[in-house]
């Protein structure tokens, strides 16, 4: 990137930094608007209770509703807030612009999601991207660099198959041209993209989200640890939050505190929860009854939490398989899909868990998570290659809101953000 085009980003950056803080000030004064109008109700409500003790009870709730319709909305408006006009905002204003983002279409929490996604894949940046930087300048790059690249990728943990496909492909464009460093850069960007791209195309679905009209049902599996509780909760907020009438299924019974921490999620999403509070109750009935439960409510997306830990591997493949039987019986219409958790920060034996499941669990997507703080994100890149798993959302941080659908640009750019 030249000078004049590194100014001209900022410059464009800047006009939607002022946009987004005009945007908050104007938030900031209707929600202060709703708290005024929320104060007055209440006081309001005090005189009536110390004039009228003996008011109409229907009277008295009416009241209460309407309070409580203030109070709602200004829980819903509130957004992230928006940072400091730095480095972080103008790298992630200018991935949304080049994605076809306008001025006036780029959201504070857009811009949240992707300064989260950029720290949270720091680790990672610094373990191959940073030092392949410090070494080859503003060098071509040579056969000795891509040896380095080579060593810094298996490192990151992108994977032997897709080190080897990145690496191929820089030697075979070596032949051709000669690449200084940026051009190096961009070249395996394009690659990396490649890979993550082939099976999200192959599988049909770009972006996997529920499809109206008819009862969709995820499974969400994985072994204990990963995240995948609390995914599946961060995905309850995310489907209602987007207008998608959601219902959960607590169906890991096997670990009691699943089945609470879901309640708990349930709760700051507005989603209901059905389970069992049975002692090791059948994990197949508790899905049983959500599927009825959902049939009766028109539910768009039913989540289904499933265990991470059985005696054996088999009880689990098992406990899987007769879980899937119940639906195609009681809806053989649904569209399900398996989505496997993995945590980012296991690396390999994080790619090991998805071949095992990818072998028995009819998987048909994979969600990243907490590839904040870790090294090891290129995991992500050796599920795509290795596994053939389409990944469909990735996490980066505890937030309710950080998670989110997977994006393998935004992805790239930020693994190869540049200093």
């Amino acid at each position: 990137m030249t000078n004049t085009d590194s100014d001209n980003s900022r410059e464009w950056a800047a006009q939607a930094y002022a946009l987004l803080k005009k945007r908050q000030e104007d938030q900031k004064q209707e929600l202060q608007k709703q708290e005024d109008q929320k104060e007055e109700l209440q006081k309001q409500e005090d005189q009536k209770q110390e004039l009228q003790k003996q008011e109409d009870q229907k009277e008295v709730l009416l009241d209460s509703a309407t309070q409580e319709k203030v109070l709602g909305t200004s829980e819903i408006v509130a957004e992230a807030k928006l940072g400091e006009f730095d480095d972080n905002f103008t790298w992630s204003a200018m991935v949304l612009a080049a994605q076809g983002k306008k001025i006036n279409q780029i959201s504070i929490d857009e811009i949240d999601w992707l300064t989260k996604l950029r720290r949270g894949l720091e680790e990672t940046r610094k373990g191959f991207v940073t030092e392949l930087l410090d070494k080859l300048g503003d060098d071509p790059l040579t056969p000795e660099s891509l040896d380095d690249l080579e060593t810094l990728l298996i490192r990151a943990d992108v994977g032997i198959d897709s080190t080897d496909k990145v690496i191929s492909s820089l030697r075979t464009k070596l032949n051709e041209e000669v690449l200084g460093g940026e051009a190096g850069i961009k070249f395996l960007k394009q690659e990396l993209k490649l890979i993550i791209d082939k099976p999200i195309k192959n599988s049909g679905i770009d972006l996997l989200v529920p499809r109206k009209g008819k009862l969709n049902i995820w499974l969400l599996v994985g072994v204990n640890g990963v995240g995948k509780t609390t995914t599946l909760g961060k995905l309850a907020y995310l489907s209602s939050r987007s207008n998608y009438k959601t219902l959960i299924a607590a169906a890991d019974t096997f670990r009691a505190a699943a089945v609470e921490q879901l309640k708990v999620w349930g709760e700051r999403s507005n989603v209901d929860v059905i389970s069992n509070q049975s002692k090791n109750a059948d994990p197949a009935a508790v899905v049983f009854d959500a599927i009825n439960s959902a049939k009766k409510r028109n539910v768009d997306l039913l989540l289904v939490d499933t265990a991470g830990r059985l005696q054996t591997k088999n009880n689990l493949m098992d406990e899987l398989a007769k879980i899937k039987k119940i639906i195609d019986k009681k809806t053989p219409d649904a569209i399900v899909e398996s989505l496997l958790v993995l945590d980012a920060s296991q690396g390999q034996n994080g790619l090991k868990q998805a071949k095992s499941f990818a072998k028995s669990a009819n998987l048909s997507g994979a969600i990243i998570t907490k590839l904040d703080g870790t090294s090891r994100g290129g995991v992500s890149l050796a599920v795509s290659e290795e596994v053939n798993l389409p990944i469909r959302f990735i996490g980066a941080g505890e937030g309710i809101k950080d998670l989110r659908p997977f994006n393998s640009y935004e992805f790239v750019e930020a693994l190869l953000a540049d200093k």
